[in-house]
């Protein structure tokens, strides 16, 4: 543990900055958008990575897309980024991020949308 205690290592977790946000997946090949929302946009991040890595579908509705160009072609987008207050429940902080997530998919009106 390099000298930090698990009370210290508890109450950093306690500490850390949620992050949340909107997302795109965009297909480069034919401009088509997957619109996504999460409260935890590094675990997102990193999905949409490993999925590229290994060619794995980050997401069912774009399996076809996915498969037929073997995860290449497709970029992570970050649209809004929102940061939990200390004073938001779990359940604001996501219907903040879906309010997000609806006022995106507003503003993409005329992109193509899987």
């Amino acid at each position: 543990m390099s000298g930090t205690s698990r009370k210290e290592l508890t109450a950093q977790y306690k500490e850390r900055k949620i992050v949340g946000g909107v997302y795109a997946v965009r297909n480069t090949v034919n401009n088509k958008v997957l619109l996504c929302s999460t409260t935890n946009l590094q675990a997102a991040i990193n999905r949409f990575d490993f999925a590229a890595k290994t060619g794995s579908c980050v997401d069912p509705k774009l399996q076809k897309d996915w498969s037929s160009q073997s995860g290449e072609g497709f970029t992570f987008e970050l649209l809004e980024e929102l940061i939990k207050s200390d004073t938001q429940s779990d359940a604001q902080f996501k219907a903040d991020i879906e309010l997000l997530r609806e006022m995106q998919n507003e503003k993409m009106d005329n992109e193509l949308l899987y």
